[in-house]
């Protein structure tokens, strides 16, 4: 730099300024590297050390390419770690295309180890496709290591705490189960979750106490229960597979035939109850249809004693009546009132007496 002067004046203004824009920008590109290098050093000297296979350039490039280059090169430090790069192909382009669907790539190199370890089969393509579909492949390896228990029905207060089923005898039984079920990793995509298993072991529960003649038998022998439920086949098409199925609780409910019993009686007396009002209201009806008859017939009486006179007249007219025997007949009825005044009045004394 203490020359600058000295070549300045020898070589003129121009090839100064051209030398000054070449040094101005190699600084610049020293400082760019300087901080490049220290930004990715630690991470390439990781990527070195354990054999990674990520170079400078691949980590400056993730950076372009918007990738947490950290959460990369620890996935695949982990997979080559524990040898997974050895038995399943899986490449820092794939973890990157993992990371840019949004995908937790630690979670899946997490799945996989423990799977590794274990010796369950599942390889990269299978682990990222059921991360993307939303579940937790970390979780569901575990369970697939660790049976898991889920309680059916779902623990909470009140009356469907439990589950309600009537023996062949009418006797209501309250029961409760513990399913331990493990995953089934074939089946994770687009099989069915616990939910399901929940439902369907509940329904047979259900079926199998309904089965039974007696609520006895299935008090004295409750894995009768068990055996049905299990030979069911309840976890095709599901995420699990079932291991047990344990009964946790029985308690004998209502009678529910003899409440059913009573309920059809009492509707049976309702049913005779409506039928013997039917018949009343006809026989109600067919007397006022007789009382309407008797007064139909009092009322031709009536019209027959009117024609009396009429023929009376028209005798009279015609000469086949004399006036002796108008009064003959009057006095005959006259006698027949009396007689009949007589006899009523006789009988009204006897009943007084």
């Amino acid at each position: 730099m203490q020359r600058l002067p000295v070549l300045a004046a020898e070589a003129g203004g121009t090839d100064f300024t051209v030398y000054l824009v070449i040094v101005v920008i190699v600084m610049l590109v020293g400082i760019v590297f300087l901080a490049v290098f220290f930004r990715y050093f630690s991470l390439w000297i990781q990527c070195k050390s354990t054999g990674a296979g990520i170079s400078l350039l691949d980590l400056i490039m993730m950076s372009f390419r918007k990738v947490n280059t950290p959460v990369i090169v620890r996935g695949k430090i982990m997979a080559v770690q524990a040898g997974l790069t050895e038995v399943y192909p899986i490449s820092t382009r794939a973890l990157e295309a993992h990371f840019l669907a949004n995908g937790n790539v630690p979670q899946v190199i997490q799945a996989l180890i423990a799977a590794h370890r274990a010796k369950i089969p599942l390889d990269w393509q299978t682990a990222a496709a059921i991360d993307l579909a939303g579940r937790n492949i970390l979780d569901a390896v575990r369970t697939s290591v660790y049976p898991k228990v889920i309680d059916c029905p779902d623990p909470k207060p009140g009356p469907e705490a439990t589950l309600s089923a009537v023996c062949g005898d009418g006797i209501e039984l309250r029961a409760r189960a513990r399913v331990t079920v493990r995953t089934n990793l074939e089946q994770l995509v687009g099989g069915a979750t616990e939910e399901t298993i929940v439902a369907r072991v509940g329904q047979g529960i259900v079926q199998a106490i309904g089965k039974q003649s007696s609520y006895k038998l299935v008090l004295e022998n409750p894995e009768l229960i068990s055996e049905t439920v299990l030979e069911l086949g309840l976890e095709k098409h599901t995420s699990f597979e079932i291991v047990s199925i344990d009964i946790a609780d029985i308690d004998v409910g209502d009678n529910i035939g003899a409440r059913l019993q009573a309920d059809q009686a009492e509707a049976d007396t309702r049913v005779a109850q409506a039928k013997a009002e039917q018949k009343r209201a006809e026989m109600a009806a067919r007397e006022q249809e007789m009382f309407a008859l008797v007064q139909e017939s009092r009322a031709k009486v009536v019209l027959a004693e009117a024609e009396v006179p009429q023929a009376i007249a028209a005798a009279f007219r015609s000469g086949r009546l004399g006036l002796m025997d108008y009064y003959e007949l009057n006095n005959v009825q006259a006698d027949t009132k009396m007689r009949s005044a007589i006899a009523g009045d006789g009988a009204t004394t006897m009943t007084r007496t």
